[in-house]
This record gives structure tokens, sequence and C-alpha cells, in this order.
């Protein structure tokens, strides 16, 4: 069975760190792109970053100075770093693998002083 586990969510405060994890148990996920979403309160899942099997990386403006999405194919896994998070970073960050129809169960990330 196919998952996708996300892990590393928390409060933090305002300025702070988190690093997101998203686990898959396909190996031959490795050369799919992985991106990541999130969904605030009231509002739709939003795309915030991807990365292509070959380590291509995009971001949403608004978080391409503070996050960093990165693979690590020896343990089938793709990890957020997010830096100086602000209020409006509040949200569940879900991982998803791009084309296919797997996604995590989601992890919240509340940043609040």
């Amino acid at each position: 069975q196919v998952q996708l586990v996300e892990s590393g969510g928390g409060l933090v405060q305002p300025g702070g760190s988190l690093r997101l994890s998203c686990a898959y148990s396909e190996m031959a996920f490795s050369m799919n792109t992985v991106a990541w979403y999130r969904q605030a309160p009231g509002q739709e899942r939003k795309w915030v970053a991807e990365i292509t099997g070959g380590g291509t990386t995009s971001y949403l403006h608004s978080v391409e100075d503070r996050f960093i999405i990165s693979r690590h194919n020896d343990r089938n896994s793709v990890d957020l770093q997010m830096n100086n998070l602000k209020p409006e970073d509040t949200a569940v960050y879900y991982c998803t693998v791009l084309g296919t129809k797997y996604w995590g169960q989601g992890t919240q990330v509340t940043v609040s002083s």
C-alpha cells in the first residue's frame, strides 16, 4: 500500500524554524516530482514548493527566500526547511507526488507568539 507520511509540524514563534519531512513508501517515487501544499482554515489548499526527480526546485513567491525543499532518495523522503516563519504560514501542510492520487495526512504548523 502506497503511503506518504508527513512529520515535523508544531507550534513555533514568529521568526522561528521548522523542518517538515515527507516519507514515501515507494522507491519508484524517487524520480517523480514531489510537492508541498498547505491549507489554512477556511482557505483552499495551496501549492507551496516542489522538487523534481532531478532536483529542480520551485517555490511560492511568498516563501522562496525562507523555505528550502530537498529530497533524500536514500531514505525516500522530501524535506521542507522553513525559516523565519510568519503567522501567515500557519496551516496544515501536505505532501503529494504530482501526477498521482497520493497525499499524506498532513501536519499542523502554527506560528504564534
